[in-house]
């Protein structure tokens, strides 16, 4: 079977639209004889190009719609590639919080990993490096209100926004985040101590 073949068949097992990387082909042949049959996979369009070693295989559908790949799966597969840790950013998690009612306008998330622009027609993904102590507790709902902490900053982070985050979370959640305190700045700790103080107050 040709190294061509073996990806076609590969990438068809894939979930429709899903993101992928030539990483997903280790063991079909050379990065080079890799990176020929993709580059005329996409010539043919059975395959798109999403960016620089990103592509996805969309899958249109009986009413001619195309399954592209979601936002949050770009940024996972851009991630994974660098061995980076990924969360929504701090204004998506403060909306889903109930810190605000905005909706980004674009898809954004925030990453230990390199900066990245994805273009998906008129979508586009953005992830925004951001340092590792702000991602502590990326990929659970304690992580989420972490982001929005740093989103909110330093003037509007009181007791009362723990408070409200605390009646979000699932107890073990909130404890995580309480547990946390080594990569918070000195002001998002004061917030959560006097909350904690004034709990403590009514037990």
């Amino acid at each position: 079977m040709s190294t061509s073949q073996a990806i076609r068949e590969r990438i068809a097992a894939q979930p429709a639209g899903a993101p992928f990387t030539p990483a997903l082909f280790a063991g079909l042949g050379s990065r080079a004889s890799i990176d020929q049959a993709l580059m005329r996979l996409t010539k043919a369009g059975f395959v798109e190009r999403l960016g620089r070693g990103l592509y996805t295989a969309p899958r249109t559908s009986r009413f001619g719609l195309k399954t592209m790949p979601t936002p949050e799966a770009v940024a996972q597969t851009i991630a994974a590639t660098e061995g980076a840790t990924i969360e929504v950013h701090g204004a998506e998690a403060a909306r889903r919080l109930g810190f605000s009612t905005q909706v980004p306008a674009q898809p954004v998330f925030c990453t230990t990993g390199a900066s990245h622009t994805v273009r998906m027609g008129k979508l586009q993904v953005r992830l925004q490096h951001v340092a590792a102590r702000k991602l502590a507790l990326a990929g659970r709902p304690a992580g989420q209100a972490l982001a929005a902490l740093w989103y909110l900053g330093r003037g509007q982070v009181t007791p009362a926004t723990f408070e409200r985050i605390a009646a979000k979370l699932p107890k073990l959640e909130f404890e995580a985040l309480r547990s946390a305190k080594a990569s918070m700045p000195a002001w998002m700790i004061d917030a959560l101590r006097r909350y904690e103080q004034g709990t403590a107050a009514y037990d």
